[in-house]
This record gives structure tokens, C-alpha cells and sequence, in this order.
């Protein structure tokens, strides 16, 4: 199944660390449509392609979230973060806010960890093109084994660049709530 990634934001690490035991974390259960349940099981590649293109959505648990699978939010966000503004990951990861576990449970197999501010930043102030051609660089990196797939990931920084608009317009903060 893989590891599951939900980006959210919210106004403080206390209200980031009660997403913790929401089930299904603060996406909640997202339905599938009965005909798009038919074509993935009819073997529509399309179908499959549209279920796996990341979008901010609004949660039954009253947040706005980006699900993902694949991209974790301590070292790929770090290069992301080192993509956009120049900085070293060794500077990144010594950031008080880089990874830092706001609740853990189950020995580690559910997290919520912060992003930085300064990437939340970053986000904010790039223009969809830009993102796109950071999304290409980001795509052949060592972290993506240099495959990434620059379309899905540029899709993902869109969305990810909205959520962080978002959350600086709330004075809100961005995190990810993790499950193994």
C-alpha cells in the first residue's frame, strides 16, 4: 500500500498533533465514485492517472488537505525547500520546525511532523511556472531515483503552493500527518 501523506495546515502544533487519531488522519475518507471505481477496475489507465493527481480538498474533519503517496515531508521537502530558495539542506534540517514530530503514535507508524516557515514562505511566493520548472529539477533527484514524474509533480506544487496561500492567510502553519 505504500506510506500516506496528508498536508494540511492549521493554527497551531497543538491543533496539528489532535489530527493524530482522526480516523482515516485529517483527509478523512475520501468516496470514489461508483463509475470511477468501474473503470479502475475495467483497467482504464486514465481513470487510474486521474485518482493519483493530487488536490487540495476540503475534509470531513473541516480541513483543507493534499493527500499524496511518495513524497515525505522531511528530505524531499527539504530538497524541494533547497530547490526554492537556495539554501543548503544542512541548514534546512537544523531548522527547529524541519520534521519536528508534533505527535507520534503506534511506535512511530503515525506522525504529524511540521514543515518549515520558510518553505511555506517559498511556496507562497512562486508563480505556477515557476513551479513547474522547479518540479522538473525536483523530479531528477536523488530522492525520486531521478524518475519522478515532472507532470505529477507539478500538479502536487500547485496544489501544495494553494494550501500554503491558504494557511498564511489564516496565520495558519503547514504540517503533514504521516501513516505507515
Amino acid at each position: 500500500m505504500g506510506v500516506l501523506y496528508d498536508y494540511f495546515a492549521t493554527a497551531s502544533d497543538e491543533h496539528a498533533a489532535a489530527t493524530i487519531d482522526l480516523k482515516g488522519g485529517p483527509a478523512g475518507a475520501e468516496p470514489v465514485s461508483p463509475e470511477l471505481q468501474a473503470a479502475i477496475r475495467a483497467g482504464d489507465h486514465e481513470a487510474n492517472h486521474r485518482l493519483m493527481r493530487p488536490r487540495v480538498r476540503f475534509s470531513e474533519h473541516g480541513l483543507n488537505v493534499l493527500s499524496v503517496k511518495g513524497i515525505d515531508p522531511v528530505v524531499q521537502m527539504g530538497t524541494l525547500e533547497e530547490l526554492l530558495t537556495g539554501v543548503s539542506t544542512d541548514v534546512i534540517f537544523a531548522r527547529p520546525r524541519s520534521g519536528l514530530d508534533v505527535a507520534v503514535r503506534d511506535e512511530g507508524e503515525r506522525l504529524v511532523l511540521s514543515l518549515t516557515d520558510e518553505l511555506q514562505q517559498a511556496l507562497v511566493e512562486q508563480a505556477p511556472e515557476q513551479l513547474d520548472a522547479i518540479a522538473v529539477s525536483w523530479s531528477q533527484t536523488e530522492e525520486f531515483w531521478g524518475h519522478g514524474d515532472p507532470e505529477v509533480l507539478a500538479d502536487f506544487l500547485r496544489e501544495l503552493s494553494q494550501l500554503a496561500r491558504h494557511a498564511r492567510d489564516r496565520n495558519h502553519r503547514l504540517y503533514c500527518w504521516v501513516c505507515v
